[in-house]
């Protein structure tokens, strides 16, 4: 059985192993090289390069619903092709190539969280279980019917690197026990309920902006979500500057639904200021509180609070998020 896989994301990379060592795989489609880093240097994503070295032909276009790329595709003549990560909407045209089937291969459990922020999406939503699941494809983005799913617990403590490693190493099994169904003609077909569909855009580095008067838990969930990337800041009060500087926040994240507060506590408040962390004031008087040990200031790297407060004051009362002007 002749495969061509379509993949860009690291994610994918343990799939694109296992698909290798199974045989058939005539080419892997991702996306071009692009600039990346401070020097803005050409890079090419990682699975082409492990293709390369695995001796599988890399083809890269810019638009994969081109004639020309419709035409190298065909003329690779496969029976399958697996999507994971790619970066591109499929025409019908694309989908309708291969012989037997076009597949998806989706980091959450569909319908739940389509999207490409799926694996976000599960953590910040606080869901007790995420998965993969293997579809069909269709031109309506994640919509297809299901061929099978897989799923793994949520503890309430992993970040989204976390949960990307996880469910990698998930995936290939999944893929392997579809693949070898869809060729015996033995593969399910199970439709997705529209009524249960979420969906989990492409996120941006603005959208890492913490909002203080969400619940302590919602802003801590948050915080894990959100790493490595687009990441979490907040705004803080700089006594030298005298205006706002960025404060990019990490995990980990201790929660306190219970904490007792000064009647005056408001969103963003800190409470505490000491070498274990900076308890933050969220949602109000009874909102809770977090409290962040590890973060970046400005033109610095990332430290632990002592690091901070060597050259960065912060005392109880000051309050994050706010603008200039409210300080």
């Amino acid at each position: 059985m002749r495969i061509v896989m379509m993949a860009t994301g690291e994610i994918a990379i343990p799939c694109f192993r296992a698909l290798r060592e199974r045989g058939g795989l005539a080419a892997l489609i991702t996306q071009p090289d692009r600039p990346a880093g401070r020097r803005r240097k050409l890079t090419p994503p990682l699975i082409k390069e492990i293709a390369q070295q695995a001796g599988v032909p890399v083809l890269q276009p810019e638009n994969v619903r081109s004639e020309d790329s419709l035409l190298k595709l065909r003329e690779l003549a496969p029976d399958i092709v697996v999507v994971m990560a790619y970066g591109q909407l499929l025409s019908q045209e694309v989908i309708d190539v291969p012989k037997l089937a076009c597949i998806n291969v989706h980091a959450s459990l569909l319908p739940r969280h389509r999207g490409a922020a799926c694996i976000q999406a599960a953590i910040e939503a606080g869901d007790d279980k995420t998965g993969v699941t293997i579809m069909h494809v269709v031109k309506k983005l994640d919509a297809g019917d299901i061929i099978r799913k897989a799923s793994i617990p949520l503890r309430g403590t992993e970040t989204a690197e976390d949960l990307h490693d996880a469910l990698a190493r998930l995936a290939p099994k999944e893929l392997l026990t579809a693949l070898q169904a869809l060729e015996e003609g033995t593969a399910e077909r199970e439709e997705q309920d529209e009524n249960l569909m979420t969906y989990a855009g492409k996120l941006s580095r603005a959208d890492g902006k913490i909002d203080w008067s969400q619940p302590a838990l919602q802003v801590a969930r948050k915080i894990r979500a959100y790493h490595p990337w687009p990441g979490t800041y907040t705004s803080y009060p700089s006594v030298k500057s005298g205006s706002d500087k960025t404060l990019k926040i990490f995990p980990p994240i201790d929660v306190f639904t219970g904490i007792e507060k000064p009647i005056d506590a408001c969103p963003g408040m800190v409470l505490e200021a000491t070498s274990e962390g900076l308890i933050i004031s969220c949602g109000g008087v009874h909102g809770g509180a977090i409290r962040i040990s590890t973060l970046q200031p400005p033109g610095a790297r990332k430290m632990n609070v002592e690091s901070f407060f060597a050259g960065h004051k912060m005392i109880p009362g000051m309050i994050l998020g706010l603008p200039d002007s409210m300080n």
